[in-house]
């Protein structure tokens, strides 16, 4: 990796840590089309690897605010369906991951900004970890499903619950991961060495978080995400 790749990784991960540690979505869906832009191997893991910190730390910020009985039904879907992730990774080949990622950014945002209202259950719940595991294992890309099911509730509320949701999944699936050989050290280290990046954009959210318009952060982040998929399904 170049020191230019580098310092675009670097600016984008601390970014994407802003708007995620803001607004409780976004990580993925910014890291993950520049990460394929720049070089495909690293999806997912690294992707993964690098919002372990952040979530981790959302997570006990705004840990009097957490669903757990959502979270409970989402963390149970979402481990039930980590190896059919796994087995979505093996079918595409590494050529056409790019694409594919690109694809899923499309239309998760699509579906993200053209979703009705509504007030979440256990078949929302489970529906939403269930995809998430699906998509996140295999590409990185987990968030969409999970906005979704908290976009209409207390921001305070999708920060926390989403952060523990994505905490548990992301370990899951890169213990999988790196279980059969889908994983590599070298992932890990870029993300190790992004850390203070990451740690850079999570204590900037926390200055803005309970200020912040959750509304035209979350279209931000949607069109940002539009963008960068098309672009990594042209292959620019």
């Amino acid at each position: 990796m170049t020191g230019e790749t580098l310092a675009v990784l670097a600016v984008t991960v601390a970014a994407a840590a802003f708007v995620q540690g803001s607004s409780g979505l976004g990580f993925a869906l910014i890291v993950a089309p520049v990460a394929g832009l720049l070089d495909p191997r690293l999806l997912p893991v690294f992707v993964l690897a690098s919002m372990v910190p952040l979530n981790l730390y959302v997570a006990w910020r705004e840990r009097s605010s957490l669903d757990l009985r959502g979270a409970g039904w989402i963390t149970a879907a979402r481990l039930a369906a980590t190896p059919a992730g796994l087995a979505l990774l093996w079918l595409i080949p590494e050529r056409s991951l790019g694409l594919f990622v690109g694809l899923a950014t499309v239309l998760a945002a699509f579906v993200s900004l053209a979703a009705p209202a509504f007030t979440p259950g256990r078949a929302a719940y489970v529906g939403a970890g269930a995809v998430t595991g699906l998509t996140e294992t295999a590409t990185g890309i987990g968030g969409p499903p999970l906005a979704l099911v908290y976009q209409h509730r207390p921001p305070a509320e999708l920060r926390s619950t989403v952060a523990v949701c994505f905490l548990v999944g992301e370990v899951a699936s890169l213990l999988l991961l790196f279980a059969t050989g889908e994983g590599h050290p070298a992932d890990l280290g870029w993300a190790l060495a992004l850390t203070p990046a990451i740690a850079a954009g999570a204590w900037l959210s926390r200055l803005v978080h309970q200020r912040i318009d959750a509304r035209r952060m979350r279209l931000f982040v949607l069109v940002f995400a539009l963008v960068s998929g098309v672009l990594l399904m042209v292959g620019l």
